[in-house]
C-alpha cells in the first residue's frame, strides 16, 4: 500500500487495517518515497512442554511458590 501524508492524517484507519493483513507502507511526501512501515512480526507461541513449569507435581521436592520465588528474584539479597 502507498499512502501520503494526507492520508495518513485523514485515512489512518485504512493504513492500520493494512497492517492488520500484514501489508508493507511506502509513505509518499510528494510523489517520492520517503519511509515504509512494516507491521509487526508475530511471535511464535511456546508449546506448554517448553514451558518452565511443564511436569512439576505436588510430590515434588521444591513448592511452586519457592519455584516462583527464586525465578523472580528478591528485592534484596540474603545474607
Amino acid at each position: 500500500m502507498q499512502a501520503s501524508i494526507v492520508d495518513l492524517r485523514y485515512k489512518m484507519k485504512e493504513v492500520l487495517k493494512a497492517l492488520s493483513r500484514h501489508e508493507r507502507v511506502k509513505i509518499l511526501y510528494h510523489g517520492k518515497v520517503r519511509g515504509t512501515i512494516i507491521p509487526n512480526s508475530k511471535k511464535p507461541k511456546l508449546k506448554v512442554s517448553e514451558h518452565e513449569f511443564f511436569g512439576m507435581t505436588k510430590d515434588g521436592c521444591e513448592k511452586v511458590t519457592e519455584t516462583l520465588n527464586q525465578l523472580r528474584g528478591g528485592r534484596y539479597n540474603a545474607v
